[in-house]
């Protein structure tokens, strides 16, 4: 096996752990985050419907470093969540971890107003 398949098979493990643990109702929905070579992505989702019901994601946020995206998207995801009418979220790391831009995301959510 070579090393990215390894880190790639532990990546796996770590997020079907958290995802045997956490799942959003139309009550409590899960704020889950996506981390791609150049975009963060953030959305809401109630899981016993399967649909998506707010998202935000950094490409809009062109020329910024990015933790500066990530406090953005934070930010920008609670302003969306209480328009929608949802106060309580279940964070969603996604099996990363929970240092650098997911929790900046997290305390971000957390400024503008989401509760987990």
């Amino acid at each position: 096996m070579s090393i990215l398949t390894i880190k790639q098979n532990i990546m796996a493990r770590r997020k079907a752990r958290i995802r045997a643990k956490v799942s959003g109702t139309a009550e409590m929905p899960r704020l889950t985050v996506f981390k791609s070579n150049k975009f963060l992505y953030a959305q809401i989702i109630d899981d016993t419907k399967g649909h998506t019901l707010v998202a935000c994601d950094s490409r809009l946020y062109k020329g910024k470093k990015p933790t500066e995206c990530a406090k953005e998207i934070g930010l920008d995801i609670a302003k969306k969540a209480k328009a929608a009418k949802i106060e309580k979220v279940v964070f969603d790391r996604n099996g990363y971890l929970y240092i650098g831009n997911i929790k900046t995301i997290a305390e971000a959510a957390r400024e503008g107003g989401l509760k987990f």
